[in-house]
């Protein structure tokens, strides 16, 4: 059984994040969709909220597995005895992050591989940013986001 590790803050989680997560369920067995405590940032949802708002908008790909870890992926990954982590890569702007990471990664577990996946065209311009500030400014989100994750944006947003 193949066996994948996509990580994020999911921060919130978009049509872009679903759409990497389905062309990874389309290629292995199981993917675990791994929510990281820490975020590097403010965040607009804690850490339970992301899960359950990933868990719902995944409910419908039988070979996801919702996770939260907490820590460093290399640590995660080794836990859930897999070597390989789906990152999305929309641009060349992401090229340095990523490439970045996945170095980062790799020295600090030689075994770990990273596998690059590109959206769709119509999410390559994706960003959990520009979607908080959407929301923030009473936009419309549902272009952008998953129906669970647009209701409770606004619920965030407009209490």
């Amino acid at each position: 059984m193949s066996k994948v590790i996509y990580p994020g803050t999911f921060d919130p989680f978009t049509l872009g994040h679903l759409n990497i997560l389905e062309k990874a369920c389309n290629i292995f067995d199981e993917v675990v969709l791994a929510v990281a405590e820490y975020t590097g940032k403010e965040s607009l949802f804690n850490l339970q909220e992301r899960y359950e708002l990933c868990k719902k908008a995944t409910e419908h790909i039988p070979n996801v597995i919702v996770s939260t870890f907490r820590g460093l992926f290399v640590d995660y990954a080794k836990n859930q005895n897999c070597k390989i982590m789906i990152r999305g890569m929309r641009a060349v702007s992401d090229f340095e992050y990523e490439f970045s990471l996945a170095i980062t990664n790799k020295k600090l577990n030689p075994e770990i591989e990273t596998i690059f996946l590109v959206p769709s065209l119509k999410y390559m311009y994706l960003s959990s940013s520009t979607v908080r500030q959407l929301a923030e400014l009473n936009g419309p989100l549902e272009d952008y986001v998953p129906a669970c994750v647009a209701d409770a944006m606004r619920k965030k947003y407009q209490g």
